[in-house]
């Protein structure tokens, strides 16, 4: 697999994976007040303070071979480390904290009000969410899964630690732009590498600043 198609693959499937844990933190943190809340943000949060080096040894201790999860994930004959699913859960927590930020920002902007009334006229709670909520939410919650897919195309450190650099199989646009600048007449190559992750991740970027324009359209003009 080539390292353009496999940073594609990894990025989308970190978004996709990455949905519902967004929607659950980000509506949490939004709409409730309990003991522990900070201590849960700043978990959520802090692999966009943490160097994703130590991040990639965070997870390879998790999910690695002799990690707490890896050895039951192993025995179900699922392996993690230094494979293309490694790669795929790097790039989904290095981009989670981007999805759960947009995601408490697009349900914070949802008017209560509108809610209330949708249980006044005798909607349950999860009606209320999936006919109010959710659809006003909507834009900004699919900016957030670009803005995570943007963060996980662009991964290094924690990919390269968990998954390893395997050409053909675990080598994403940033482990072979790291390689072929290291080897003999690999430049020209990795600048052809490298306008390719940036025009993907320009698109990604614009099409996050659409949706975020859409979402405040939605919200009639409501940051």
């Amino acid at each position: 697999m080539s390292p353009w198609v496999l940073s594609l693959f990894v990025a989308s499937a970190g978004a996709l994976l990455g949905l519902p844990p967004a929607l659950v933190l980000g509506w949490v943190l939004a709409r409730r007040s309990f003991p522990g809340k900070a201590v849960i943000s700043a978990l959520v949060l802090a692999p966009l303070v943490l160097p994703p080096v130590v991040t990639g040894w965070a997870l390879l201790a998790l999910v690695g071979r002799r990690g707490v999860l890896g050895s039951v994930l192993s025995s179900l004959g699922v392996r993690v480390a230094f494979t293309p699913l490694g790669a795929v859960v790097a790039g989904l927590v290095v981009g989670l904290p981007l999805y759960v930020i947009s995601a408490r920002t697009a349900f914070s902007s949802v008017d209560p009000r509108l809610e209330e009334v949708a249980r006044t006229c005798g909607a349950s709670g999860p009606s209320t969410f999936l006919r109010v909520t959710l659809p006003l939410a909507a834009p900004g919650l699919l900016a957030g899964a670009v803005l995570a897919f943007a963060r996980a195309l662009g991964e290094f450190g924690a990919t390269a630690v968990l998954a390893g650099d395997v050409p053909g199989r675990t080598r994403t646009l940033s482990l072979a732009i790291y390689a072929l600048l290291g080897t003999p007449g690999g430049d020209a190559e990795a600048s052809g590498l490298a306008l390719c992750s940036l025009a993907m991740s320009a698109l990604a970027l614009a099409l996050h600043e659409v949706l975020l324009g859409r979402h405040r359209a939605r919200l009639g003009g409501r940051p």
